[in-house]
């Protein structure tokens, strides 16, 4: 999903607010999809990830930016020490989402953070129904904070909760490149294409190009992220 990651984050990044000079914090930063994001718009930025190698890449890739390593549940920065604090596509891996949410309205004026839908993401619904068809089962997305409901729910102690919906599409050459994409093991849906061996591989191969139209040429799929926004009084 690494590229829908780099179409969402200035997306994400409008509607959160952020702007050239702002104090901008990112939690659960990755590899720094949205970090870039931060740094394109001149912000003042920050990252948090619980990754050592993910950080290492961070402090490489943005010498700029203050990166810590930890987890969400726990920021070491002081009280309001950011203008805005955003957490991309990573609620629904917290161990303690509230609690992180928390911390993060400790730190920050405005808070916001999106989640992938599940039905509402074409690659998601492909490889599900691929998994179903041809019975070898992966490891499952977690499900929590995929609704709209369950993002404005986490916020909703918070103050006022503004919501949207944000689309992004990425294209692909062919079905090989998608592929090859998949099989570099990152994530629920790589790691269980890494598991797959010989004519598994080629099974699930057929059946999810079947799924995605048996794409000759170039293709496009879509993905939506649930987001909300917290401002506290």
């Amino acid at each position: 999903m690494g590229r829908f990651s780099s179409r969402l984050a200035p997306v994400f990044a409008d509607f959160a607010g952020v702007e050239p000079g702002m104090r901008a914090l990112d939690v659960g930063a990755g590899t720094g999809a949205l970090t870039a994001e931060l740094v394109r718009r001149d912000a003042a930025a920050g990252a948090i990830e619980p990754s050592p190698a993910f950080v290492a890449t961070l402090r490489s890739r943005y010498p700029g930016v203050d990166v810590r390593e930890g987890g969400a549940e726990e920021l070491p920065w002081p009280d309001d020490s950011f203008d805005v604090a955003l957490a991309q596509l990573v609620v629904a891996f917290m161990s303690d989402a509230p609690a992180a949410i928390a911390e993060m309205v400790r730190v920050a004026r405005r808070v916001a953070v999106c989640m992938w839908g599940v039905a509402e993401v074409d690659m998601f619904r492909a490889i599900e129904r691929t998994t179903e068809t041809i019975g070898m089962a992966r490891a499952a997305e977690p499900r929590r904070y995929r609704t709209p409901e369950e993002i404005h729910d986490l916020l909703a102690p918070h103050g006022d909760v503004e919501s949207a919906e944000l689309d992004v599409t990425a294209g692909y050459r062919d079905f090989d490149e998608f592929w090859r994409a998949m099989d570099r093991g990152v994530g629920p849906a790589g790691q269980w294409l890494a598991s797959l061996e010989g004519d598994q591989r080629q099974r699930a191969y057929d059946e999810l190009s079947r799924e995605l139209g048996s794409p000759q040429g170039p293709f496009e799929l879509k993905a939506r992220a649930f987001a909300a926004a917290v401002t506290p009084a």
